[in-house]
């Protein structure tokens, strides 16, 4: 199918509302990679994105452009929006724009349940306003066990995936990823399997397929709360700093000292030996650096996601690798130390 065919001619907006998908995966799994690949592909459509962090620094949104505070502008034309506190809230912020968007695409957290998310389009006012088409779960075919981490989410992830998207299989043996369909259909046998990488996938394989089973979510009100965070034991743990990064002592904590309980990091980092800006990724074993110009002043942000991290003992690591140790930035600047 090429991505000519994309059905955008086919989304009848009025009669049945702006089409919803759902795009969720545990971390690392190449969600953000997807919804790039639908932003890049998209053709004519409209499309406002809703992206849903863990952690208190936003660190994909500061990589847009923003324009209003709640709602930034995506650089090929799109909007985005970031659900700080209500789901409806943020949903309705869309709908009233002036411009008419003619697809929603949601990116949940890696730990996210997406039960609550689905429940939300389909037992409030949203559901004679919008229409759930589809949940795509990612799946990272290098890492991923049964025993994911020990994790509910992961597993319940794949349980409400309509589309589940083996990701990263050129970093996986053939036997693995058929070993890996092969236990995605134990846990899901409706879901349609698709094989990528790059989360490279043609957009009418996902995008308005009407794969949600609404009427199965019916009974399910009741189950709209789940502690799975708390089971899970998930923390993220933020960093900020306004000196740089010593380039060794940081190269030997991610080589050396990391925990190994971090499954996800993300941030942009200041390197003493650099004018340049680094966009980092980690996930799991591996990690990327990408280099682009500062648009403001430089400074640290990074967060780690993993289970039963101790929050004090990394950011104690992560000072031991700034040029200036707080203590010292701060007399450096004038202020009082505490």
């Amino acid at each position: 199918m090429s991505m000519e065919t994309l059905p955008s001619s086919t989304l009848d907006i009025p009669k049945r509302g702006m089409p919803v998908t759902i795009i969720t995966g545990f971390l690392g799994s190449g969600k953000t990679t997807l919804l790039n690949e639908i932003l890049a592909n998209k053709q004519d459509l409209k499309v406002a994105v809703l992206v849903n962090e863990f952690g208190d620094i936003n660190i994909d949104a500061q990589l847009l452009i923003s324009t209003e505070e709640d709602m930034v502008e995506l650089s090929n034309g799109c909007i985005c929006c970031t659900i700080n506190e209500g789901l409806v809230d943020a949903v309705y912020r869309v709908l009233e724009r002036e411009e008419q968007v003619d697809y929603m695409v949601i990116e949940t957290t890696g730990v996210a349940d997406p039960l609550p998310i689905i429940l939300t389009f389909l037992g409030t006012e949203l559901r004679d306003l919008t229409r759930l088409d589809s949940i795509v779960t990612l799946v990272d075919a290098e890492t991923f066990t049964p025993e994911h981490f020990e994790s509910e989410a992961a597993l319940k992830q794949i349980t409400y995936g309509d589309v589940v998207i083996l990701n990263k299989t050129d970093l996986a043996s053939s036997e693995k990823v058929e070993e890996l369909e092969r236990y995605i259909k134990t846990v899901k046998p409706s879901a349609r399997i698709l094989q990528t990488q790059q989360a490279k996938v043609p957009l009418p394989l996902i995008l308005d397929v009407n794969l949600t089973p609404v009427q199965q979510y019916q009974t399910t009100e009741e189950h709209r709360y789940s502690p799975h965070l708390q089971t899970d034991g998930f923390v993220s743990v933020p960093f900020k700093s306004y000196s740089p990064f010593d380039l060794d002592k940081f190269e030997k904590f991610l080589t050396e000292e990391i925990p190994a309980e971090v499954f996800r990091a993300k941030g942009i980092l200041w390197f003493n030996n650099s004018e340049m800006r680094h966009i980092f990724q980690l996930s799991g074993p591996r990690y990327d650096i990408q280099l682009e110009e500062w648009p403001s002043s430089p400074l640290n942000q990074i967060v780690f996601i993993g289970r039963h991290l101790d929050p004090n003992k990394i950011r104690q690591q992560l000072n031991n690798c700034l040029v200036l140790q707080p203590s010292k930035l701060a007399q450096a600047m004038g202020l009082k130390s505490f």
